[in-house]
């Protein structure tokens, strides 16, 4: 059985949206990471992880330029990502993108589902603490 983990969500303005869910839930940070793709803090409440996303100019993998702000993608723990790939497959899924290995950087697979909503599958659960 798959678990729901992770939500990203892009912003424009990384340190003032962590400062938001930091202080008004109680978050905690768990990490952060600046990266040719993209730049990354992540929180937690010690079960789901919230990845704040920015994209500057020149990196891809933003929606709507760098001042866009909203979901980005979820994510799922899944138990064998293979047989997992196959059934999203399957039911009309599709792959999308691997994440490049890079320091800092979960390398999940990314996938879309029917209505192209993006999602990561991984086999390891996102940093908690």
């Amino acid at each position: 059985m798959a678990k729901l983990r992770h939500v990203a969500i892009q912003v424009p303005d990384l340190e003032k949206a962590a400062a938001f869910y930091e202080n008004v839930f109680d978050l905690k940070r768990v990490s952060k990471v600046d990266s040719p793709i993209g730049n990354a803090i992540s929180l937690s409440d010690g079960v789901m992880n919230l990845t704040l996303l920015h994209f500057p100019e020149g990196t891809k993998g933003g929606k709507g330029g760098p001042d866009w702000a909203g979901l980005h993608h979820i994510g799922f723990v899944v138990d064998d990502e293979t047989k997992t790939g196959e059934k999203i497959k399957e039911y009309g899924g599709e792959f999308f993108m691997q994440l490049p290995s890079y320091p800092g950087v979960d390398a999940e697979k990314k996938y879309k589902d029917v209505n192209g909503i993006v999602f990561d599958v991984a086999e390891h659960d996102w940093r908690q603490a």
